[in-house]
Parts: C-alpha cells; sequence; structure tokens
C-alpha cells in the first residue's frame, strides 16, 4: 500500500495505525505516519508506545507534512476539518479503516447500516451465523476495530460489520456480500453538511455489490426505500424488509408471525411475540436480521433459534429493574428524535414516563414533542436542552417536569410513575453536557435506578 497516514489516534486510528505497522513489518506497507490534531497526556503516551514501533507520530496539529500513497482517516474527522483538509492534500487517496479492513482481509463480509438499528441487527445477524454453524463476529462501531478484527480472526469467520455515514464516505473497494440499509433519517448534518450527502454516504454500503450478493433494504423507511427499485435495476438480488405490508421475495410479517418469502417458499420463522427485543422497529431489525443470514445459508431451524434466544443489547431499550411495582428501561442510544419514535412503539400497552434531554444535534424538538403526547402520560425534560424542550411541549396534552440532571429526572420520574407503568430513558439528545458518551449515560442511570430499588426494599 506504500506509505500510510493514520489520521487520529482514536479508538480505531490506534487499530489502523498497528494494522499498518504490521504490513509494514510484513513487507506490505512502506513507512507509517500518524497525526492527531489533539494534545493531550493520554495521546502522548499513546505518541511515544507507537513511536517505539518506528511510527512517526505529529499531535496538536492542522497540517500534515509529506505525501502518502494512503490516509486510513478516523470517523471522527469531518471533510470540513482543516487538518483533513491538509491529509487530503497529501494523500493519493482517503480511506477510512472499515475500508482499509476490508483490503487487508480475505473474509466474507455482512455489512449493516441505518441511521438507527445498526448495532442491535449487527449483534443479531452474528448471533443467528453463529447458531447456525457459520463462525462469525461483530466488528466495527460494535466490537472491536473492523481492522483489528481482520488481522486477527480466522479467514473462515464472516465479518458482521456495523458501517457508519463516516466510515462508508470514504470506501472505495468495500464489497460486502450482504448489505443492509435499516433507514435514513436526519442526522449528523454538521458532518454531513446536509441530508442529501448523509444518504449518498449510506448508500455507499451498496457500491461494489453485483448479481452474486444480496442487498436488504427497509422499505417501511422512506430515507431507505427508493435504493430497493434502484439496486434491482442494477441486476442485485433484493429483499425488502417491511412490517406493513408483504413483498415477493421479501422479509414480512404476517398475521403476527415473521417470514422469509423465499424461492424455495415460504419460510414461517418466530411470532412477534417470541422476540425478546421490544418495538415494531426491532421486527424490522430481526426481519433483516434473518434475511441477512439466510443470504449466507443459515437454516429456517436455525433461524427460528436464534430469533428467539437473542437478547436485547445494552443502552438499546434494556430493561433495567422495577421500581415501586413500575419498570425501567435503559434506551440511551437514543440519541435522536427517531430513535425515539421507534422507542415509543415498544410501549404501547401500558402507560409510559419518558424521560427526554441531553444536548440537541440542532433537530426540530416539536414533532418529537408531538408523537411522546400522543403516547406517553408524562415526560421528565432534563439537562442543557430542557428550556428547549419544555418550548416544544408548550399547548400539548401531557404532564412534563424539568430537571437539571439525570439524577434529578430519576426523582421526578419515580414521582410520576405508578405500578404497571413503564418509565423508559430514551433522551432524543447527545449524552455531552453531562456525560463522556450515551454508554456513561446509560450506566449511569442504571446505577441510580438500582439505587432507588435497594431504597425500596
Amino acid at each position: 500500500m506504500g506509505d500510510i497516514l493514520v489520521l487520529g489516534l482514536g479508538r480505531s486510528g490506534r487499530a489502523a495505525a498497528l494494522a499498518a505497522v504490521r504490513l509494514a513489518e510484513q513487507g506490505g506497507a512502506g513507512s507509517v505516519t500518524a497525526v492527531d490534531g489533539a494534545e493531550t497526556p493520554e495521546l502522548r503516551q499513546v505518541a511515544e508506545e507507537f513511536r517505539a514501533l518506528g511510527v512517526r507520530v505529529t499531535l496538536g496539529t492542522t497540517q500534515v507534512d509529506g505525501h502518502f500513497d494512503a490516509c486510513v482517516a478516523s470517523p471522527g474527522i469531518p471533510p470540513s476539518d482543516e487538518l483533513m483538509k491538509s491529509a487530503r492534500g497529501a494523500s493519493d487517496r482517503v480511506i477510512s479503516e472499515v475500508e482499509f479492513a476490508f483490503q487487508v482481509s480475505s473474509h466474507p463480509w455482512i455489512a449493516i447500516t441505518g441511521t438507527n438499528g445498526k448495532t442491535t441487527t449487527t449483534a443479531l445477524v452474528t448471533h443467528l451465523l453463529n447458531a447456525g454453524g457459520i463462525p462469525a463476529r461483530s466488528v466495527g462501531n460494535f466490537g472491536p476495530p473492523a481492522v483489528e478484527a481482520a488481522i486477527e480472526a480466522d479467514p473462515s469467520e464472516v465479518m458482521v460489520a456495523e458501517v457508519s455515514s463516516f466510515q462508508l464516505t470514504y470506501v472505495d473497494t468495500f464489497h460486502p456480500r450482504v448489505a443492509v440499509l435499516l433507514n435514513i433519517t436526519p442526522d449528523h448534518l454538521g458532518w454531513h453538511g446536509s441530508l442529501e450527502s448523509y444518504a449518498a454516504s449510506k448508500a455507499r454500503i451498496f457500491e461494489n455489490l453485483d448479481a452474486g450478493d444480496t442487498a436488504v433494504v427497509n422499505v417501511d423507511d422512506e430515507g431507505s426505500r427508493p435504493y430497493a427499485d434502484w439496486l434491482e435495476e442494477r441486476g442485485i438480488n433484493v429483499v425488502r424488509v417491511s412490517c406493513e405490508e408483504s413483498h415477493p421475495a421479501g422479509a414480512n410479517v404476517v398475521d403476527g408471525m415473521l417470514e422469509l418469502d423465499t424461492r424455495g417458499g415460504t419460510v414461517r420463522l418466530v411470532d412477534i411475540q417470541e422476540l425478546q427485543i421490544r418495538g415494531t422497529h426491532n421486527v424490522g431489525n430481526a426481519l433483516a436480521a434473518a434475511a441477512a443470514a439466510h443470504a449466507l445459508g443459515i437454516s429456517p431451524a436455525a433461524l427460528r433459534e436464534g430469533l428467539k434466544t437473542f437478547e436485547p443489547i445494552e443502552h438499546r431499550l434494556e430493561p433495567v429493574i422495577d421500581v415501586d411495582g413500575a419498570e425501567w428501561f435503559n434506551d440511551s442510544k437514543a440519541t435522536n428524535p427517531d430513535a425515539v419514535f421507534k422507542a415509543l412503539t415498544a410501549f404501547s400497552d401500558r402507560p409510559l414516563v419518558i424521560l427526554l434531554g441531553g444536548r440537541n444535534k440542532d433537530n426540530d424538538l416539536r414533532p418529537l414533542a408531538e408523537a411522546v403526547s400522543a403516547r406517553a402520560k408524562a415526560a421528565v425534560l432534563f439537562g442543557e436542552v430542557r428550556e428547549r424542550l419544555s418550548e416544544a411541549f408548550q399547548g400539548l396534552p401531557i404532564h412534563t417536569v424539568e430537571a437539571v440532571s439525570l439524577s434529578d429526572a430519576c426523582e421526578a420520574a419515580r414521582a410520576l410513575a405508578e405500578p404497571g407503568d413503564a418509565v423508559v430513558l430514551s433522551p432524543a439528545c447527545k449524552s455531552f453536557d453531562e456525560f463522556t458518551s450515551y454508554e456513561h449515560r446509560g450506566e449511569t442511570f442504571k446505577e441510580l435506578v438500582a439505587k432507588m430499588a435497594e431504597a425500596e426494599s
């Protein structure tokens, strides 16, 4: 690959740098250089470790010096960033860590993208493949960095990659055997510049598919639906996923039963009630995962067993514990309104108290407020965005309470909840006003709820 520049020394950047060092040792690459625009004590320690491996490291700069055959860019650096602009000028091509992983591996790949649902679907596909006797591991945004796994895994293992719009922006030869598009709704527009650019990056998951590959597309979603016809016109095998209507050669819900319409006939899988994951959106995710696994040869019997035994992923409508007769759920990963819309479908059977808040992503909050008001009995508005949320709820038929912190929000929610209710942290916002990540927020939420349950007993 010639001389390699690794841009950004976060989690994926470090994995890419280590992989580049290995390639260089094996004669598959030339020099390795790493550059990060930040300079922290942690990064200085990382820099020393990489310098000991022969990597040239520069921190705290917006400029890249030299010329490189390839730049492996970390997903957190937007195209408009001065460091990225400089790297583009210094490199023959810019690729993502996922593209780099694909180029250095010989594994079969399944790739999954979408604004919401990627992690659950990725984990479920991996679960179904392993249940059916095909070794697989989740990589990318969920699991280890893709390039780390691609180097370490046995060549027979399937790489099931959760890929973001950031990573797909910089793919070149990336060619999964199965590509899944779950949905496209406004998100990360500051990074991409527009919804059109964001959607175009998502669609790059299909860039290199050919007639021997399978595309799985959720056609219930307005953003992803148009790609089904476009792919079919290209001669790609398309499986349309829908919970609303049946499609020939699709993955459908018929009389409450998940089904695959295959060349060999209709394959009935499981009843919706047999799934452990909640919500209409997760029915769609289960259908997409089943279609993807089936495309690699997993039997109907293995699909049925895998669908029944798959458990919710942490921070995604994760059951926590009962407090005073109300059941609490951690959905901290819901960092945009569309994720909350989906979460609302999971609790149509009982009264709902929802916790909303954090730092807004410049989203219009009125549609969120209207959807929550139509479904929940009460909403607790917390964090940096609480005043804007309160404005969005004005005039709507729902009881709202404002709270400064997540801790205060939990106490307020407890006061509002009654036995039989569901209390759900589904924030619709980023966590960075109070926490370092959605995981940090979710863990704190679970600790707060556990303490309330202990006090109850």
